[in-house]
């Protein structure tokens, strides 16, 4: 034994597979028409709450993974699609919801809090990051960028409904496990590994 430890403690792998396959199970409820051949889904959600729940480097993680199974061919989105929807419509969504949950878990990490108003703030801009790669890659997609971000808009309500979901959703997670997501004290500094 060398006396290194793990880069990955085995709770926190747990976590990331769990959290990952709750992203694959939300893909189980059906999408609805969207715009361009991208489907108004539950499951872009998982990021944002794997973000907040998690934190930002295991709520990557597990957003990581699931993409990884997806692009080996594993049909895990929404209506049973795979890694081909890498290269269609909505692939920047599924880029995006890297940034989604790393964007999500910062916010988070940066307040002391878990309150409601700190979880909504850290959810908007998770939803935020997906729609900075999402809209333009679906505008260079249909030839049109500009296009494509005002088809895009389609998805605000309902995204906006699904986050405030999530916050309330983290916010009981948080209130029946504290310790799941340290808070940082003032005096320390988020480190990273």
């Amino acid at each position: 034994m060398s006396g290194s430890r793990p880069a990955l403690p085995a709770a926190d792998l747990a976590r990331v597979v769990v959290f990952a396959a709750f992203i694959a199970v939300l893909g189980l409820f059906p999408g609805f028409a969207g715009v361009a051949g991208v489907p108004i889904v539950l499951q872009n959600v998982g990021p944002i709450l794997a973000g907040v729940i998690l934190g930002w480097r295991l709520g990557t993680a597990s957003v990581a993974l699931l993409l990884v199974l997806t692009a080996v061919g594993l049909p895990l989105l929404s209506g049973g699609r795979n890694g081909a929807a890498f290269f269609g419509p909505s692939g920047g969504f599924l880029v995006g919801w890297l940034l989604s949950a790393l964007v999500a878990g910062l916010v988070v990490a940066r307040f002391r809090s878990r309150s409601l108003p700190v979880l909504l703030l850290a959810c908007l801009a998770g939803l935020l990051a997906d729609y900075v790669i999402g809209m333009p890659w679906l505008g260079a997609y249909i030839g049109d960028v500009t296009g494509g971000i005002v088809q895009s808009l389609v998805f605000v309500p309902g995204d906006l409904i699904k986050i405030v979901l999530a916050a309330l959703i983290a916010s009981l997670v948080h209130r029946a496990l504290p310790d799941l997501l340290p808070v940082r004290s003032a005096s320390s500094e988020p480190r990273v590994r």
